[in-house]
């Protein structure tokens, strides 16, 4: 645990962050509905816009995430955090002063054109700083407790909402994610990778560093130039298949994600034209989500992450994740998600472990390069999922639905989730394969 301990300033910077990005979900639905279609319940404008939000989000993570993680393993994790900690700040700041319509459009613009460079890039440098800095062996516990840090921010930014107003939960937001980017700079140690491609931890041990799977010549890198670390296709297309459990678990990722931007883009909306939820709902919603999320990822998942293994965690995920979709699009009463919300207790054990399969496939010195290679992956996912989704999901909200079934496109994204299932089992037996080969 001790390793583990030295996180805490990475631990406290990502739960200040996180806090923040949360506990403006349960608000932003209502200030979406408002500002475009007052005194509705339901709304295809909103629908729409949020979905083609979440594509073009999705195009420029799909080249950023891969660029920031290949950027990272030469200038470091703290150097590049600053950028995305620091932009996050002008959204939230812009609903902060006023949620007019004028205001609200504004915030589109800005928070897309933003999200399209930055998102998802905090958690992914978090992961490649966990990486630079916890053993193989100890990997899985500590993407664990990552996440459940992650979690215990949803909760604590959704319960704070709840009790909050509209207009104090995005000025105490954008207050908190300022307060997270001045404690990075200050706090924070850089875990930066040497120039022999050696990871703190390997070095201060006197590991041999590994070597790595895309480049046989690291002195071409002294002479480093920003635009030219942008992998190409083929670089990726050599990550991939450097380790078959890699690729496997890429697929897994990607559909994952799929299903996972599906529900999300639909679930608020869903709830509030099926059961009339509205803020306070939400929040209470995703804190009872938040907390199973929280207590599993943080106290069970590092007690059964080396007793079982993580592939046998990761199935757990993967159905119980399918089973909370399902119960979701069928929802025949108001209780019911607050019910199925529950499963998220094992549901959350899917992405950790996911994460560390990859991250165990590769060197020390191109952590950056997997979880960019996978947070790729998974825009690629967010480019595709709205565009199915988001008008399946107007369509069965509207009067003119072919049959009475508002949950179809959810139930649609649980097919998806579905899909891993067949990915995992492959991944199983790349893993059996692979370690018979060593033996």
């Amino acid at each position: 645990m001790e390793k583990i301990s030295g996180l805490s300033h990475l631990f406290m910077t990502v739960f200040l962050h996180s806090f923040s990005a949360f506990m403006v979900i349960p608000a932003i639905t209502d200030v979406t509905m408002t500002a475009l279609c007052p005194g509705e319940d339901e709304c295809s404008l909103a629908i729409y816009l949020t979905g083609i939000q979440q594509t073009i989000v999705g195009l420029g993570t799909l080249v950023m995430m891969p660029l920031i993680g290949n950027v990272s393993d030469t200038y470091g994790r703290k150097s590049m955090l600053t950028v995305p900690m620091t932009l996050t700040i002008i959204p939230l700041a812009t609903l902060a002063y006023s949620r007019t319509k004028n205001y609200f459009y504004a915030y589109y613009v800005v928070r897309t054109l933003i999200a399209m460079l930055c998102e998802g890039s905090v958690q992914c440098l978090a992961l490649a700083y966990v990486a630079d800095n916890i053993p193989d062996n100890r990997r899985a516990s500590a993407f664990g407790i990552l996440s459940g840090i992650s979690s215990c921010a949803f909760v604590c930014g959704n319960l704070s909402t709840r009790f909050l107003s509209t207009s104090s939960t995005f000025q105490i937001s954008a207050s908190v994610a300022a307060i997270s980017t001045v404690y990075m700079r200050v706090f924070l140690p850089e875990s930066s990778i040497m120039d022999d491609g050696v990871s703190n931890w390997r070095k201060v041990k006197g590991e041999e560093a590994s070597v790595s799977l895309l480049d046989e010549c690291e002195d071409s890198r002294r002479n480093f130039r920003i635009f030219k670390t942008m992998p190409s296709f083929d670089d990726t297309l050599s990550l991939l298949r450097s380790s078959p459990t890699f690729s496997q678990a890429a697929i897994v990722a990607f559909f994952l994600s799929f299903g996972d931007v599906g529900v999300g883009s639909s679930l608020l909306y869903y709830l509030k034209a099926c059961f009339h939820f509205n803020k306070d709902q939400f929040a209470d919603l995703m804190v009872i989500g938040g907390i199973a999320g929280a207590i599993s990822q943080m106290l069970f998942m590092p007690m059964l992450a080396p007793a079982i293994g993580e592939e046998k965690l990761l199935s757990i995920g993967l159905f119980f994740s399918c089973a909370l979709v399902f119960l979701y699009s069928t929802a025949w009463s108001a209780w019911v998600p607050y019910a199925a919300t529950m499963l998220s207790l094992l549901s959350v054990f899917a992405s950790p472990c996911l994460r560390s399969i990859a991250s165990k496939q590769v060197g020390p010195n191109e952590q950056g390069k997997t979880q960019g290679c996978i947070a790729g992956l998974c825009s690629f996912a967010s480019v595709v999922s709205p565009l199915i989704f988001s008008p399946l999901t107007a369509l069965f909200l509207s009067a003119g639905a072919p049959f009475h079934f508002p949950g179809f496109s959810i139930a649609c994204a649980g097919l998806f989730l579905v899909r891993t299932f067949t990915q995992d089992e492959m991944m199983h037996v790349c893993s059996l394969s692979v370690a018979a080969l060593h033996i």
